[in-house]
């Protein structure tokens, strides 16, 4: 094993143990390659700074995640950073689209105004009846929800954000959707 390889695992060892300054070390070492690396995949500076910041916090809360019988930490890290550059492309892409979607809802020529009127008027009703909704659930449903549905994270990245098992986040988002379906149907 190379000097900087041995390094790398003492330095993540005492990571591992809360140590504030091994942290830092390994900041020293990779933060300019996890910032180039992320800045090459997202070509966009502050997406590649909240992707290192994003890594660099995964690495302080999750440590256990480096096994060093698998591989080099550097290999590690930079994979953890690549991913979540990736996932970040993949987010903000969706939310462009879903930009240009609601952009596009301009009524058509010809279309009736009473329409477009009734309509607002309902999603204002419905937009309203959800907002009740979400104060029904518990704060940690609704934390996994808007991480989900507003922040645009995965599960795997919600329960790494919240430092829980992925179970437990899958868990409360089954358990708020279903509560959110119920107070959402129409009654008879």
């Amino acid at each position: 094993m190379r000097d900087d390889a041995v390094r790398d695992v003492e330095l993540h060892r005492r990571v591992a143990n809360g140590d504030g300054e091994a942290f830092h070390e390994l900041y020293r070492r990779y933060g300019s390659a996890a910032y180039g690396l992320a800045l090459r995949i997202t070509a966009q500076p502050m997406l590649a700074e909240e992707v290192t910041q994003d890594a660099f916090l995964a690495l302080w809360r999750t440590p256990e995640a480096f096994d060093p019988t698998r591989g080099a930490f550097r290999s590690f890290f930079l994979s953890l950073v690549h991913h979540r550059a990736v996932d970040t492309v993949r987010r903000e892409e969706r939310l462009r689209r879903r930009a240009e979607r609601a952009s596009n809802l301009e009524p058509v020529r010809g279309e009736d105004v009473a329409d477009v009127v009734v309509e607002d008027a309902y999603l204002g009703v419905r937009r309203k009846e959800v907002l009740e909704a979400l104060t029904t659930l518990s704060s940690e449903q609704r934390q996994v929800i808007e991480l989900a549905y507003f922040g645009g994270l995965t599960q795997t990245r919600i329960a790494e954000r919240l430092g829980i098992p992925v179970g437990t986040v899958k868990t409360r988002t089954l358990a708020a959707m279903r509560k959110l379906r119920r107070s959402l149907e129409p009654e008879d």
